[in-house]
């Protein structure tokens, strides 16, 4: 039989013998939000350079995929590329915004997520990732679980606004909001 419980702070899994339990010691949490900032930064630093360059487009380097390149090249249509190059500008800035000061974690970390595989994607040149050294697996895909596990650890609750936003009766009375903050 399995069992799921929420017990002070932790979640536990129980079956037969073994036990998995999240602790929140302060070195977890500090972990936390260094891996959070760091994430935040990196996606702030992408938007930076893209921003701020009114010459910045998606074209180019979706132009040069391989292994995936007909999925990509639609995306690099004259109807398409504007609005592929703003997703991508402005979506690195609201992820990195959203990590940074902790606000609805979970949701950017999930489209995190889904763009540091589509990253993946766009890098492979089957079996390699951009280059010869890295074979199937690269600094994406570590991003990638990184963020997953600032989703699991709910890491806007660790010095962050989600923890104060949850509590707040503006969410207390649209409790269809709470699976943003929470």
């Amino acid at each position: 039989m399995l069992r799921l419980e929420l017990t002070e702070g932790a979640w536990s899994l129980h079956q037969s013998h073994w036990c998995i339990i999240m602790a929140n010691t302060t070195l977890e949490r500090c972990l936390i939000v260094f891996f959070r900032l760091a994430m935040g930064w990196t996606f702030l630093y992408a938007a930076s350079h893209q921003v701020f360059d009114p010459e910045f487009t998606v074209v180019g380097f979706l132009n040069h995929t391989k292994t995936f390149h007909n999925l990509f090249a639609v995306f690099t249509t004259p109807m398409l590329a504007g609005t592929t190059t703003f997703l991508v500008e402005y979506g690195h800035l609201m992820i990195g915004l959203s990590l940074v000061f902790g606000l609805t974690v979970r949701v950017s970390a999930s489209f995190g997520v889904m763009l540091m595989l589509i990253y993946w994607m766009a890098h492979l040149d089957w079996p390699f990732v951009e280059n010869k050294n890295n074979f199937l697996f690269d600094y994406h895909l570590v991003y990638g679980g990184v963020l997953v596990y600032l989703i699991v650890k709910r890491a806007g609750h660790v010095f962050g606004l989600d923890g104060w936003i949850e509590k707040t009766p503006f969410i207390a009375r649209h409790p269809a909001l709470r699976p943003l903050t929470s």
